[in-house]
């Protein structure tokens, strides 16, 4: 089975959708540092909208979480976030006002790399599942995650969710 298409069927949208509802109980913070919970605005309604995503790696300088797209740029919250870059998002128990900030071609290869090293099974699994080959031996899958995050049109970008300010 593979996911290259977002969920379209009220099922499957609703069991996407179920970590957003353990963030809006209260429970974010026993999901830990592995998810954030991404608020932004709708590009053509202004309307907030929210998602969790995996956090692939973290930003030593700013302090930043790193995210990946797994739908690219079709995903609608990151044609939410390219229109209005300006979030709020959540790790664990801490909220913060911030900004999303999309790597470089090379750069988002490089975190996909690095992540699939950290977790290679959960990286391979869902790599396959989203419709990407990574290969088998070391070299190949490296060289393949590096070339899935820098493909600008069909490849996995990585973004950093840069802070600004806690918020109480």
């Amino acid at each position: 089975m593979t996911f290259a298409d977002p969920p379209r069927s009220p099922l499957r949208r609703a069991v996407y959708r179920a970590p957003v509802w353990i963030y809006r109980l209260g429970l974010g913070g026993v999901l830990g540092s592995r998810f954030v919970l991404l608020t932004h605005r709708g590009r053509a309604t202004g309307q907030v909208r929210q998602v969790v995503l995996e956090v692939v790696g973290r930003e030593d300088a700013s302090g930043g979480y790193l995210v990946a797209s797994g739908y690219g740029a079709r995903s609608q919250w990151f044609q939410n976030i390219r229109a209005e870059p300006r979030v709020l998002f959540q790790v664990g128990w801490r909220r913060y006002r911030g900004s999303v900030h999309l790597l470089p071609p090379a750069e988002s290869g490089a975190v996909l790399a690095a992540y699939a090293r950290r977790h290679p099974a959960a990286a391979d699994e869902l790599m396959r599942a989203l419709g990407h080959d990574c290969g088998s031996g070391a070299q190949d899958r490296d060289a393949a995650y590096r070339r899935i995050g820098a493909d600008a049109e069909r490849g996995v970008p990585v973004l950093a969710l840069r802070p600004a300010q806690p918020v109480d």
